[in-house]
């Protein structure tokens, strides 16, 4: 290896200094009711996630996310290697799952931890169940990154998931990678997914200022 290019990595893992890179992530499960298909242990299909709050990939960021199921299940814990993190299931009974997301090493060493509570039923104890219609419980919040490598940097300055941040005076942004070919993109965000039609949208403005109040934003460090 030459100078300029050991130089080039020590560039690429050098910390910036008053940066913070935001990735706005929704995680959360939709649950059908299986109308005369219900068993007594089987009454809904469920499937629990973790996409990017306007649906890109967040496979550039996220390495692999591990689903904590409860112990009755066969194999409780799960584990997704690739995008889209999500998992699905089926049962009677809500319950509690803990989501363990690990992060590519150029953003951070330690794992983040969310949890979601399964919903299978309505909110409402007046709604009728439908097999058309599931019951959707979403949660937003953001990633930040805090003092990100320049690799990192690189990496995110051109994915449409992320917030890039105003920069401060005189900081020289590294060379863009270059965003990796569609087709492959598309495999791993939930564009086209086929629960994408429930999705809740977090995407408007007014419905984000309504969030800004509420919303944890999860720090790295």
């Amino acid at each position: 290896m030459g100078k300029s290019e050991d130089k080039d990595r020590k560039n690429l893992g050098k910390k910036l200094k008053d940066v913070e890179i935001s990735i706005p992530i929704v995680y959360g499960n939709i649950a059908f009711w299986l109308g005369k298909k219900a068993s007594e242990y089987h009454s809904h299909k469920w499937t629990v996630y973790v996409r990017g709050s306007t649906n890109e990939e967040l496979g550039p960021f996220i390495k692999r996310a591990v689903f904590q199921l409860h112990s009755s299940f066969n194999n409780p814990t799960r584990v997704v290697n690739s995008p889209p993190f999500e998992l699905s299931e089926s049962g009677w009974g809500e319950f509690e799952i803990a989501i363990t997301i690990y992060f590519h090493s150029d953003i951070c060493d330690k794992p983040l931890n969310l949890y979601h509570h399964l919903k299978l039923y309505p909110e409402d104890e007046n709604s009728s169940m439908s097999t058309k219609k599931p019951v959707v419980v979403e949660c937003y919040d953001e990633i930040v990154v805090p003092d990100p490598s320049e690799a990192f940097l690189a990496r995110a300055q051109s994915h449409p998931a992320v917030n890039f941040p105003r920069l401060p005076a005189g900081l020289t942004l590294p060379p863009p990678i270059p965003v990796e070919d569609a087709s492959k993109r598309r495999k791993g965000d939930t564009k086209d997914h086929s629960l994408c039609q429930w999705f809740m949208n977090f995407s408007e403005a007014d419905e984000l200022l309504q969030l800004a109040a509420a919303r944890q934003q999860v720090h790295l460090t």
